[in-house]
């Protein structure tokens, strides 16, 4: 087992890894950005190194300090979380060449995850049912080709694309030379890889995913399915487990497809498979070769730690759980508390005045912030993730709609009221969604009628902050005066690590 693990992250889920290693009695090292000088990650760790700028190319993406970090602390692994280097083959293979533990799997299985033609291929070899596409287009005049062979509407997609960029929907014909062109440059801008490739598309498919272990034994299990259809521009908002469409016969099928797909690729670690669902139908759309934003909900319907898991199997350990001990038990949703505006979720930033977050049964949250704290502008705006569980469903949701109702955050807009207008609509409680939910139950127009209410809710709870003599105004001016001090301190912390640095020390 490690005795010691670099965390290279941030926010909540860098805190989410450092529980776990609290908990397997493993040391934790932070590392953080000029942003992050006030993060809650930087003091829980045992240990914390600073890391650079606040832009991420100078920090959380700068892999010749990361590395050169986890040496000088004596870090015998890394967890990479989510996001930032965690799909990067280059970093786990500098980690290998390094010496140190990349908790995750191998860099080729990283490699293939990350490319939708490669991923596809081994999929379909494997004998799981993929959407129907075509291989790696090579020019217009073959995708013209092919798009004619589908039908419209069809998707061009880029291969190394996630978070829906690089995914054109077209229409007709003429909508795609366009087409091909806008998507190869987003795939080269955004993944170094202009690849690109057709699938049919499917108008209103639910959006299912698998959780899998798998050991460097050959043992693969899935912890069953998560439902992620509430969407909006192709990023998740809203998860939960198990999904509301698929009964047990239906879930058994899904799952060993998943594990089907990962024995087919040689999979270790934790990792998701997602599939589109649609008339009856499951179809393979990617491969997640790292931890989930929702893996919470997973956690919760199966009492089973995967941040540990992750770290047991990076260590060397098999799994302590056969595919028969899995037991779905109630039902598990996870809203993502976002800074952003609740209508057209543009993101926001700004500092934390006033923060109480809920409780009581049934309630978890997971979250890096805390009052005072700033929302930085560089980075993803996400404050927290709010898991809500049930003996069923409809429990699971009237405990989130209370547990909305009990947060309070003030100083930056959030998107709460989005999540509000959800669990109270009427489709949404029934389970009739899918990927177009946000968009044809008209929800935008919702949240404008909850925002009012809400803002008086929020109002009414807000009054246990309400002692200071400070006006509004006076809070505000008081907020901009450490604002610019905070920059201050971050100058001169930055030269003084990097005087450090440059001494080798």
């Amino acid at each position: 087992m490690f005795s010691k693990i670099l965390v290279a992250n941030r926010g909540e889920i860098a805190v989410r890894v450092m529980r776990a290693c609290r908990e397997l009695g493993i040391k934790s090292v932070a590392v953080y950005s000029s942003a992050d000088r006030k993060s809650f990650h930087r003091v829980y760790a045992d240990e914390c190194y600073y890391l650079g700028k606040a832009d991420p190319r100078s920090s959380y993406l700068n892999i010749d300090r990361i590395i050169e970090i986890a040496k000088k602390s004596g870090a015998e692994a890394i967890h990479p979380g989510y996001g930032f280097l965690a799909e990067n083959a280059e970093f786990a293979e500098r980690c290998e060449e390094e010496g140190i533990v990349f908790i995750g799997p191998s860099p080729e299985v990283i490699r293939i995850a990350g490319s939708k033609v490669r991923s596809r291929e081994s999929m379909h070899k494997a004998g799981v049912p993929v959407i129907p596409g075509s291989p790696k287009l090579e020019s217009v005049d073959e995708a013209r080709e092919w798009a004619e062979k589908l039908g419209y509407p069809v998707a061009l997609k880029a291969s190394g694309g996630g978070g829906g960029i690089g995914i054109v929907v077209i229409n007709n014909p003429e909508e795609l030379e366009e087409a091909f062109r806008k998507s190869k440059k987003l795939g080269e801008k955004y993944f170094k890889d202009s690849t690109v490739y057709l699938e049919k598309y499917l108008a209103k498919p639910r959006h299912i995913e698998v959780q899998i272990l798998a050991d460097h034994y050959g043992n693969v299990i899935h912890l069953g399915e998560r439902e992620c259809s509430i969407q909006r521009r192709h990023q998740k908002l809203i998860e939960e487990a198990p999904s509301p469409a698929l009964n047990e016969e239906m879930r058994e099928e899904l799952g060993k497809l998943a594990v089907k797909g990962a024995k087919e690729i040689n999979y270790t670690n934790a990792g998701t498979f997602e599939f589109l669902y649609e008339n009856g139908n499951f179809y393979f759309l990617e491969i997640n070769s790292r931890l989930q934003v929702e893996h919470t909900i997973t956690e919760i319907v199966t009492g089973i730690d995967i941040v540990k898991y992750q770290i047991l199997i990076a260590s060397g350990e098999k799994l302590r759980h056969r595919q028969e001990d899995i037991r779905i038990r109630g039902h598990a949703i996870e809203c993502r508390i976002n800074a952003e505006d609740p209508v057209n979720f543009y993101p926001r930033s700004g500092r934390i005045v006033h923060y109480r977050s809920p409780g009581g049964i049934g309630i978890r949250v997971d979250s890096g912030i805390h009052m005072g704290y700033r929302i930085p502008e560089e980075y993803d705006s996400m404050i927290s993730k709010l898991i809500a569980y049930g003996e069923n469903r409809m429990e699971a949701i009237a405990r989130m709609k209370r547990a909305l109702y009990e947060y309070i955050i003030e100083g930056v807009e959030t998107n709460m009221p989005f999540h509000l207008a959800v669990m109270n609509d009427e489709e949404y409680v029934k389970g009739n969604i899918h990927t177009k939910f946000v968009e044809e139950r008209n929800i935008a127009q919702k949240v404008k009628e909850y925002m009012a209410s809400f803002r008086t809710i929020k109002a009414k709870l807000d009054e246990i902050f309400r002692e200071s003599e400070f006006s509004e105004e006076e809070i505000s001016a008081i907020v901009t005066a450490i604002d610019l001090y905070e920059e201050r301190e971050n100058e001169i912390e930055q030269r003084i690590w990097n005087a450090i640095f440059s001494l080798g020390a």
